[in-house]
């Protein structure tokens, strides 16, 4: 642009001598006021090309923006997905719980009528809580016939638990076992083992495979009812038998260890 303003100027000041026209303080002049619009384009063209370098840096700052929030976008995306696996992991096993628990009612259906035992859900596991007093004598660990006949209908409706760690835990009041029967049974913890183990055995008997089973006694310790009344005291002499899934057993032992 500069070259062809100053061909303009020299032809146009060759024009004006050669007519006469023009005197030489008219051509300083005109040649001055051309140097100074070159200038201008000048410093407008330095703008521009500064304005051109500041908006590339904003298009490449732009772009690295866009590049992290897609990155970002990515990552809650397969968050979201592994939650949603997750959830449907949750519901399906939480339907596969409560079809087991509806199987094991309707299995024993009889003998929650009678009020011989209670099956219930607890968070992650299913338990069928037996009444004492169908199972054994006051201050006893051996299995009446009555309680027998009851508890093989139990362990016929828990073959099918094969993903299932059984654990038999013996529970009774806070009275004190007879002096005549402190000899086999000093406390109330050695009664209640006596009776899981005894329980456990019988369950063995019946077709349930030892490795899968857990005899273990709370004594007095675990109360479901207070112990101040006989109603009470009769709610706490239980035998419970929970159903637990072999990798939430994994898992308590590990924690336990």
């Amino acid at each position: 642009m500069m070259k062809h303003l100053r061909i303009s100027i020299a032809v146009l000041a060759a024009g004006f001598i050669a007519s006469g026209c023009v005197s030489n303080g008219t051509f300083k002049k005109m040649e001055e006021g051309k140097n100074q619009e070159i200038a201008t384009l000048q410093q407008e063209k330095a703008s521009l090309s500064k304005e051109k370098s500041s908006l590339e840096q904003q298009n490449t700052e732009l772009k690295q923006q866009v590049s992290s929030l897609d990155q970002q976008k990515a990552s809650v995306q397969q968050q979201v997905g592994s939650l949603e696996q997750e959830k449907a992991a949750l519901l399906a096993a939480n339907q596969q719980r409560q079809k087991q628990y509806d199987a094991l009612v309707q299995n024993l259906s009889k003998e929650v009528e009678k009020g011989q035992l209670q099956v219930r859900q607890y968070k992650n596991m299913l338990a069928v809580d037996l009444a004492e007093q169908i199972f054994f004598d006051s201050g006893r660990a051996i299995l009446k016939k009555e309680g027998k006949e009851v508890l093989k209908k139990v362990g016929d409706a828990l073959k099918g638990y094969e993903n299932k760690v059984i654990r038999v835990v013996g529970h009774t009041d806070n009275v004190p076992v007879a002096k005549s029967l402190q000899d086999k049974f000093p406390t109330n913890w050695e009664l209640s083992v006596a009776r899981a183990t005894n329980v456990v055995r019988y369950l063995q008997e019946v077709g349930i495979p030892p490795e899968r089973m857990i005899p273990s006694g709370r004594g007095e310790y675990e109360p479901v009812a207070s112990n101040d009344t006989p109603e009470g005291r009769k709610k706490n002499r239980r035998i419970e038998i929970m159903l637990i899934d072999k990798s939430l057993m994994s898992e308590m032992t590990k924690t336990g260890n």
